[in-house]
Order: structure tokens, then C-alpha cells, then sequence
């Protein structure tokens, strides 16, 4: 079975909460959420990139440069307070969005 897209919606939690784990570059990100998510989502650095400028435009990351591991050049992002504010309400609302699905999943015939 092959790696299924992100859900709708997600990617800008999945980010906040790979960076809520401690600061990381773009590609580190996507490491992060594949180790996490074990492989299950096809993360793209292409939909990353444009999640980290929206995240920040809204004060939610702030990206200072600095050397990755291998010696190149890359900008890392934090989470901000306003950021961790947010996670948690999203976190919030997909919880019980998720238990809302579980519950039809359950649903049997009356």
C-alpha cells in the first residue's frame, strides 16, 4: 500500500507539532513527520515550504538561519507562544473531529 496525501486541512498542524518537538529546517520537518507518521502520508517539501511561510506570516514560527548537519546553509523555525496557543486549539477541534468519525465508524444498524 502506497502513501496516501495529506488530509485537508492538517499539514499546518502536523508542522506546528513536528516543531513543537524542538526547532528544525524545512527537510528535517518532513523527516520528522515521516518518522512520526511512520511512512502512512506522502509529505512533500513543496507543500512544506509554502505551510512555513504561511505559519510565520501569521506569527505562529520564526525561522532563523543557521548549518544543518551536513554543513549547508539552512533556515531553522520555532514554534512561537502564539503558535503553541494555536496547536493547542487545533488539537482540540481535530480530537473531537476524530472522535465524531470513530463514533460512525461504530454506528451500528438500529
Amino acid at each position: 500500500m502506497g502513501k496516501a496525501d495529506v488530509p485537508q486541512g492538517t499539514l499546518d498542524l502536523m508542522v506546528l507539532k513536528a516543531l513543537a518537538l524542538g526547532p528544525l529546517h524545512g527537510y528535517g520537518i518532513v523527516q520528522r513527520l515521516d518518522q512520526i507518521t511512520r511512512g502512512t502520508f506522502q509529505i512533500n517539501p513543496g507543500t512544506v515550504f509554502p505551510a512555513l511561510r504561511r505559519l510565520d506570516t501569521a506569527g505562529f514560527v520564526t525561522g532563523e538561519w543557521g548549518m544543518t548537519e551536513t554543513n549547508r546553509r539552512a533556515r531553522f523555525y520555532t514554534i512561537t507562544r502564539s503558535g503553541r496557543r494555536h496547536l493547542e486549539g487545533q488539537m482540540k477541534e481535530w480530537k473531537r473531529r476524530a472522535l465524531a468519525v470513530r463514533r460512525v465508524l461504530r454506528a451500528e444498524r438500529i
